[in-house]
């Protein structure tokens, strides 16, 4: 984690200044999953990065517990939620495998860019499955790079060691949806708006 949030930390700036690479379909995410929001809901996003997206929803749910690993983005993402005068999304550094999370306790969970970046998937999916309510959705969008950019391996594992990139694991969709549906989750909606692109997955718990 101390390496992951060194790397994110010193590029949030940057990466705060720069524009959404595909706004439409960007938008189109955000008004997918708001078929599933509720204005009783309480939402977990992990990996909120700086926050737009958990500022986006905010007026559509109770409340959000949004997550990072890096205080920089954070920092950024407070800024952001105060000049828009969000007041029911709570900041928090950490990760949902170290944050108190108890079991059926949310409606919603969010990840967005984030599962790719996880050393082991499977269990922070068990665990989103755990904290979610009978019903509840968990809405995800992954860089599924484990078939075309496999060659890239080697280039991101040279550009970690020296710190220019962050852990990037390589699955495909199909090893991504196995690792929802074998949590016991079933796939509600799946998008992906060009190939190569994030798959947007929306997937729920049994009621």
């Amino acid at each position: 984690m101390n390496q992951s949030s060194r790397f994110w930390d010193r590029i949030a700036k940057r990466y705060a200044g720069r524009p959404v690479s595909d706004e439409a379909s960007y938008q189109k995410k955000l008004e997918i999953t708001r078929e599933f929001l509720r204005s009783d809901m309480e939402v977990l996003e992990f990996g909120c990065g700086t926050g737009s997206t958990a500022i986006a929803h905010a007026p559509y749910v109770k409340h959000i517990r949004a997550i990072d690993i890096s205080a920089k983005m954070l920092e950024i993402a407070q800024g952001k939620a105060a000049s828009a005068n969000v007041e029911n999304i709570t900041f928090e550094k950490g990760t949902i495998e170290d944050i108190g999370v108890s079991d059926q306790s949310l409606d919603a969970v969010l990840a967005l860019s984030v599962l790719h970046l996880l050393k082991n998937r499977e269990p922070v999916v068990a665990r989103v499955y755990r904290a979610l309510r009978p019903g509840g959705v968990f809405v995800s969008s992954t860089a599924c790079i484990g078939g075309s950019m496999r060659f890239m391996k080697p280039i991101l594992a040279i550009g970690r060691f020296i710190g220019l990139v962050p852990l990037v694991r390589f699955f495909t969709t199909k090893e991504l949806q196995d690792s929802l549906t074998d949590a016991g989750f079933r796939i509600d909606r799946q998008w992906q708006p060009s190939k190569g692109a994030a798959v947007f997955i929306v997937a729920s718990k049994a009621v």
